[in-house]
């Protein structure tokens, strides 16, 4: 009984310490925030700030603001739009096999392993040539298109779980394609949704590349404000560090809500492949 309870405490001192080297840089971030600008050095980095100043948060608001809006135009019909169109991927690749199916699976899942900067200038070229280059839509089409090989896997997996039977039942109750995914594998498929939504959120949201080279000026995302808000003279930290919670916020909100929904639709997923 004590062996067990010693290692039980040895196993939560290990969580703490582990706990506390992973919070270290919020605790910066936090503390740096609240400092005013003549207080920020790396001397100082660890200490409290002798005076709460809140100042560097209305700046960052201020600046970030349009740019804060342009990512939630951004992502809200991003993650929709690849969430449908990957279950509906899985959808067809799970249940409606066809000849050549399990190949066509492979060249999508192919690109999730092309790197960004390989089709940038290509990319560029055709947002130009269709005139969405610098908006709002050409960059939702690029994270759409870039998004559904891993969506599509997602749903994949996701649907393997569900009786071919009551596929079966349903198209002999003279259920259309759409029919059937839409009143059954919809309904069935919730968690899976809530999983690929996150995962979409959170790659869309803190994507930079895409965003500093598709959009400039006024359409361009939060992560690509805040990288503009260090200036080219002097770096205001505090203000950078209030920025960086601000940006950070949305994605730390989805993941508190719906964490445990993001774990649990994992594990539905992970029984097939």
């Amino acid at each position: 009984m004590a062996s067990f309870n010693m290692g039980k405490m040895i196993k939560y001192i290990l969580l703490i310490f582990f706990a506390v080297i992973f919070l270290m840089p919020v605790y910066v971030i936090i503390v740096t925030s609240l400092k005013p600008l003549d207080e920020v050095s790396l001397d100082n980095m660890w200490a409290l700030p002798t005076s709460i100043d809140f100042s560097s948060y209305g700046e960052a608001i201020s600046q970030l603001a349009p740019n804060f809006m342009n990512s939630i135009y951004l992502v809200i019909p991003a993650t929709i739009i690849s969430a449908l169109l990957g279950a509906m991927n899985g959808y067809v690749l799970s249940k409606w096999k066809f000849k050549g199916s399990n190949t066509l699976f492979t060249f999508i899942l192919f690109g999730m392993f092309i790197p960004y900067q390989s089709i940038l200038i290509p990319m560029i070229q055709f947002l130009r040539t269709i005139e969405l280059y610098n908006t709002i839509p050409g960059l939702i089409l690029v994270h759409v298109v870039y998004g559904l090989p891993i969506t599509t896997l997602m749903f994949r997996n996701f649907y393997a779980n569900i009786p071919d039977s009551m596929i079966e039942s349903a198209k002999v109750d003279g259920a259309s394609f759409l029919g059937v995914f839409r009143h059954i594998i919809i309904p069935l498929s919730i968690t899976g949704f809530v999983v690929v939504a996150i995962w979409q959120f959170t790659n869309i949201w803190n994507e930079f590349l895409f965003a500093v080279t598709v959009t400039t000026s006024d359409k361009q995302p939060i992560m690509v404000a805040l990288q503009n808000l260090s200036g080219s003279q002097i770096v205001e930290w505090n203000v950078q560090m209030a920025g960086a919670l601000i940006a950070a916020l949305p994605t730390l909100l989805v993941y508190i809500f719906l964490g445990k929904y993001f774990v649990r639709g994992l594990l539905a997923g992970s029984v097939k492949g």
